[in-house]
Formats: structure tokens, sequence, C-alpha cells
């Protein structure tokens, strides 16, 4: 007998050949355009990268004429494969891998061996702006990946990551009518939709351009009883009269995740197997609740034919409420484990601002691209903890394969008022910068030199009484020097030496420590000093027709943050900077179209990530935790030439192994994940309609998919094999 879980997928994936046949004898009946509207419908449809992007400071740029890695992924790639948040998305990036913070939902990239947090992920270049745990990507028109340090082109990274490289989200825009809804179902039970809708309307000089983007899906997901359900709605209005650029984007973000499949801490001398790949080890009383208002005003102003004046707001209300649990395996062979679980209510207000001038100017065969302007950032984030530990912060006996279900244990230690809670931290972030883009020899020769000034101010306050516990206030100069060359069509070659200038870490409220277990961090709250990590880049660009490629070889440094045993409390850990990890890589990414009617989207990168000046030299040449040695990815789209109709579409992520620990003593094995799909464009009353039909992890893998943890050693598991079908008419 077929089992119920997986009959509606098999039976979604029986449909689409009948439908395949269908639709166009009832299009063709009709009497319609058929092969003028389906190629219109698939030329929207195809998955692309573009080489380019918003590169901060500079503006929109093609990737050859800048000194950075940079690539966009379009709402085409969001719309076809379905991906239910950023991190889905995120995962066609070769250089970029995906795990969670400590106990709750929020998503944590990993590019070029460094994190970065959701806090310091872009919107439409402002920092703090876009939801900081979970993004519904169906909002965004791109996401954008800069490899590489940039805190010239970006400005520092208020949550002190973004040391390997950035991401921003573009917001969609009117650019034709569009009337376009979508219904979509993933494994096991979740189900939801989407509607967009995009109009322009001439006025006088200019026009006008609203979008208007709502998401709804809610149910179970694959992993055993965890649900989750995504709310969003998105508003752009925009005027474009010549000289004159206005544009307002507005959006409701809510998101409620329980029973999250929790990170496992490792407390043992041997790795534990990987669990089946459904299994939950979370207790069903966990729980995230996320809710985000946030809104961008931009402007832009041409004052001359070569001079444009720009400016933008944003401004966040993010709210956070959950009990986040936690598991620790004390043997590997059984799975026993403690577990435990933490209540954290949080809300924040951030805004951001940036505004300046771009000017071109040329004289005797040179030209100059002078940008001139400042930023600021101001964020207040108030929270508080209970630790729910139960007696003697024990925790609860539970499982990693046979999970029990047991009632939340008591209090431990509370922190803050959770009730209404106080500010803990408040930063403020001011920067000026300038730079010139100096163009030789038609422009085949390009120098950029620049450098911001930047004033960091933090306060830090007591959980006990919202007392000031710490405050830092400093400046420092962040330069960028960068050359393009372009020696022939089609072929650039760069070079960059440009750093990142982070928030410092601040200590988290627990982390693990080999032979103490999980326990509270005893400086909890405390805000360390801003750090610098300088890089050196040097690589190539080719385009050959549709096709491009590009290679980079870098070299990055910074702190490492690390939890040591606390001297002065034998019941709790201390947080402070020990030593540096120096990154080394050579990357490699190719997309386009190789032939007519197939697509590639590939790339890899080999990782060297070395600790360096630990404390006694005890770990110095050690691999960094959670850096795997090298990552490789490969994207394809087919039209069948047969049936042109009908794309297939595939994708394998592979991932070398990583350390758990930075003594270089626990390493999980290197894993691979195989996902493919189809997707069928078929007429329905003149109206282009969409099928896709994809499966995640077509194997079923079970893997430890991420060792990467900043404060503690823990397992971040693969997804299991998930269905995914959805249908859009465009009407």
């Amino acid at each position: 007998m077929t089992n119920a879980r997986s009959s509606l997928p098999l039976r979604l994936a029986a449909a689409l050949p009948a439908l395949a046949v269908a639709m166009p004898a009832l299009a063709q009946e009709n009497g319609e355009d058929f092969d003028a509207i389906i190629v219109t419908a698939q030329k929207r449809n195809e998955t692309q990268v573009r080489e380019g992007g918003s590169v901060g400071v500079l503006g929109e740029q093609d990737a050859a004429n800048v000194p950075f890695s940079i690539h966009s992924y379009n709402a085409a790639l969001i719309l076809n494969q379905q991906p239910q948040t950023l991190g889905q998305v995120l995962e066609n990036d070769p250089s970029v891998r995906i795990t969670y913070g400590f106990g709750n939902a929020a998503e944590q990239f990993v590019i070029r061996g460094f994190p970065l947090s959701g806090d310091d992920v872009g919107l439409d270049g402002l920092y703090g702006i876009a939801p900081r745990q979970l993004v519904a990507p169906e909002l965004y028109d791109s996401v954008q990946v800069l490899n590489g340090a940039s805190a010239f082109l970006n400005g520092a990274a208020p949550g002190g990551s973004g040391i390997g490289g950035s991401v921003n989200l573009i917001p969609k825009r009117a650019e034709e009518t569009l009337n376009r809804a979508t219904i979509n179902y993933t494994s096991s039970e979740h189900f939801g939709g989407s509607l967009d809708l995009g109009r322009r309307f001439d006025a006088g000089a200019g026009s006008f351009g609203v979008r208007l983007n709502g998401v709804a899906r809610a149910g179970d997901v694959a992993i055993d009883n965890e649900y989750r359900s995504t709310y969003a709605v998105g508003a752009a209005i925009d005027y474009d009269g010549g000289p004159l650029r206005l544009s307002l984007d507005l959006a409701y973000n809510r998101v409620h995740v329980r029973g999250l499949r929790p990170k496992v801490t490792v407390a043992t001398a041997t790795i534990p197997d990987v669990p089946d790949a459904e299994h939950n080890y979370a207790q069903p009383w966990t729980y995230t609740t996320m809710r985000d208002i946030f809104g961008i005003a931009k402007l832009e102003y041409d004052v001359a034919d070569n001079a444009t004046v720009y400016a933008s707001f944003g401004a966040r209300d993010g709210m956070e409420d959950g009990i986040y649990g936690g598991i620790t395996v004390n043997d590997a062979l059984t799975g026993a484990a403690s577990g435990t679980a933490l209540y954290v209510p949080r809300t924040d207000n951030n805004e951001a601002a940036q505004a300046g001038i771009r000017i071109h100017l040329e004289a005797g065969g040179i030209t100059h691209q002078f940008n001139i302007g400042g930023s600021a950032v101001w964020q207040v984030n108030r929270n508080g903890y209970d630790f729910l530990y139960g007696p003697d912060f024990a925790g609860f006996a539970t499982n990693l394969y046979d999970t029990p279900e047991v009632p939340i244990p008591s209090s431990s230690l509370v922190g803050g008022d959770l009730d209404d809670p106080f500010p803990i931290s408040r930063t403020r972030l001011f920067s000026a910068f300038a730079s010139d883009t100096i163009g030789f020899w038609d422009d085949r020769i390009l120098l950029t030199v620049g450098g911001r000034i930047q004033s960091m101010r933090f306060k830090s306050y007591s959980y006990a009484d919202g007392s000031l516990d710490t405050r830092y206030k400093g400046s420092a100069i962040t330069p960028v020097v960068g050359v393009v060359i372009k020696p022939v069509e089609g072929l650039s070659l760069f070079a960059n030496r440009i750093e990142s200038l982070a928030q410092g870490p601040t200590a988290p409220l627990q982390g693990f420590y080999p032979g103490l277990g999980t326990l509270p961090v005893s400086n909890a709250g405390e805000i360390f000093p801003p750090y610098r990590a300088v890089q050196y880049e040097v690589g190539g660009k080719l385009a050959i027709g549709p096709i491009n490629a590009s290679l980079a070889l870098f070299q990055t440094k910074q702190p490492i943050g690390q939890v040591a045993p606390d001297p002065d409390n034998g019941n709790a850990l201390v947080f402070d900077l020990f030593g540096e990890q120096r990154n080394r890589g050579i990357e490699f990414s190719m997309n386009g179209e190789v032939v007519q009617g197939l697509r590639i989207i590939a790339g890899g990168s080999v990782l060297e990530a070395k600790l360096r000046d630990t404390p006694g030299g005890v770990q110095d040449g050690n691999t960094a935790q959670g850096v795997p040695d090298y990552l490789l990815n490969a994207n394809v789209e087919w039209d069948l030439p047969f049936l042109p109709t009908l794309t297939v579409t595939g994708r394998v992520v592979h991932t070398g192994k990583q350390w758990l620990d930075t003594a270089n003593t626990l390493r999980i094995p290197e894993w691979t994940r195989v996902d493919l799909g189809l997707r069928y464009v078929a007429l329905v009353a003149d109206k282009p309609l969409t099928l896709r039909f994809n499966v995640d992890n077509v194997a079923n893998k079970r893997y430890w998919a991420s060792a990467y943890d900043a404060f503690s050693q823990t397992l971040f598991q693969g997804a299991p094999r998930s269905y995914k079908a959805s249908v859009s008419i465009d009407f």
C-alpha cells in the first residue's frame, strides 16, 4: 500500500504528463497564438544569475567594471525553486552554506568560511531593515551576493558579521502590467499561495508604478511535527519623472515555527550517527514567532547629465517571542542526551539612512566617477531571558534517536523583564565616504580608490536592572583600492585590497565547553570593541556570448570569539577574543546558456581556514570549526527539444569535510544532495500557466550539513526529501 504521507506528491507527479498533453490541445482549439505566448512565458520563467548588481556606494554596476565578485539571483529562480526561506535561495551559491543560530530558527549564512547573520542582511543597501531571522523570498526581485569584505562599500555591519561576504535584497518594481496567482504545496502538509500584481500609470512627464505582493502558507513540513507558517505583504510605489525618481517600499512579515528541529551539541569523543532524515528531536512546546513591519523611502535626482544625488531612509519594528530548545548528546552510541530550553522575548527598533552624490567627469581621455556621501544606523534591542533548565541546570533526559515528549522544565535563571523587556543594547553607526574610479584607455583600465570614516558607538545594559553596563565609542578609516584591467573584449582582470569593520561580538547568553557542557555565560551581553578584517583578492571575469565565468583567489583574517571556563564561577563560562582566523581560498563560478535550451549555474570553491596566535599556541595551525575544505554546486535547466514547453531541472550540492572542534579531533564527513524537478508551460484561455514539481534531496539522504557555530560544538542536520508543487497563472 502507498504511504499516505507520500501519496499526494506521487499523484501530482503522475498528473504532469497528462497535463502536458491536454494543455496544448486546449490552447490550439481556442485558436490562440500558442507559440508566441509560450515563448514569452518560457523566457520569463528562465532561472538566471546576473553578473553585477548594486555594489554599495558605487551604485548599480556590471560585474566586469568593478574589482569585486558579485552575483544576483533573479525572481524567476525564486519562483521556480519554490524556496520558503532566504537560505534556500542561497543554496545555489557555491561560496555559501546555511546553518541556524543557537536554538532558534534564525538562518545564518557562511560565506568564504565566515558567518553572515540575519541582522546584517541588507535591504536595498540599508542594514537592519530586513527581518533578522527568516525572510519570505517571494517579496524580492533579486538576491545579490557580494563575496568578500565590504566595509567601504556598505559600511560597518551592525551585527558584527559579514566578514566573508554580504547579501542584499532588492524589492520588486512594477516594470509592466502583471497579474500572477500561484498556489503551492510542500510535503508533508504545507499549503499556500501568493499573488503578484504590477501596474504602471502615465502621469504627464513621468509614470507611476505599483507592485503588490502577498504570501500566505502554513502547515507541517517534511521534518516530523515541524510546523511553519508565513504571512507577508509587500507594496512598492515608484515614480519615474525623468531626472526625478522616487520610491516607497512597505512590508509586513510574520513567521511562526513550532517544533523546530534544533542544532545538536556534541559532548562526546565521537560524532553521533545522523538520525533518520525526517526524525525530529525537538519538544512540541518549542516555538518561535516573529513579526516585522519595515519599509524604505528613496529619492534620486539628476542635477545634471553627469551628476545624481540620492538619499534613502528605512525603518523596521520587529518583535520575537519563543521558547528555543537545545539538545546535548552525552552518549554517541545510544543517543542519550540532555535537553534544555530558553525563553526569550525580544523587540527591535531600527532605522538606517544613506545619502550622497555620484559625479561623472571626463577630460583628456581620462574619466572619473566620484562618489561622496554618508550613512547612519540607529538600533535599539530590548530582550530578556529565562533559562528553563530545571534544578541545578541539569536540563531533562531525552534521546537523539528515540525522543520522548517531556514537560517544560522549571526556570533556573531569569534576566531582564520578561513582560516588558527594557533596552539591552543600543548601536549608533555614522560614516562619511568618498571614492574615485579613474578610467584610462577608454575605460579599459579602471582604478578605484576611496575610504570611509566610520564612527561607532555601542552601549550595553545590565539584565538585572537595565543600568548601563559597557560603553564604547571610537572611529576608524576603512580604505579600498581596486583595479580592473580589460585586455580584450569580454575579459576583465581585477585585484582589490579592502577591509571589513564590524561591531565587536556580543557575549552570548549561553555556550558549550567540553567537559562542562552547556552553561550560562557570565558576561552575557558584553559588547567587545570593533575589529577589522583585511582582505586581498585577485581574479578574472570572462563573458563569451551568453556564458559568464569568474575566478577569484582571496585571503581574509579576523579575530576569534570563543567561550572558556569562568575562573570566578564554576557554573558559568566567559566569552572573549582568542587569536585570529585566516581564510584563504579559490572560487570559480559559471552560468549561462551553453547551448540553446540548456542553462547552467555552477561553481566551486576550495577553502583553507587556519587558526593563528591562539592562547599558548595550542591550536595554531588547526583548521577553523565548521569551514568545509571545498564546496561544489551545479544547477541545470534543459528545455526538452522534443517537447520544448517542458523543462527538466536538476541541482547537485556537495560540501566537503568539516571539523566540529577547534582542537581538530572530531570531523563530519562530506555530503552530496541531489534535487530534481519539472516545469511545464501551457496556455489556458490565452493565459500562460506554469506547473512546477520539484523534489529536494531525492535520495532522502541523512547528513550533518554544517558544524559551524561561534559558541558551541553543534551540528546542523540537513533537510529530508521534500516534494514541492506549484501552479502559476498570469491572468
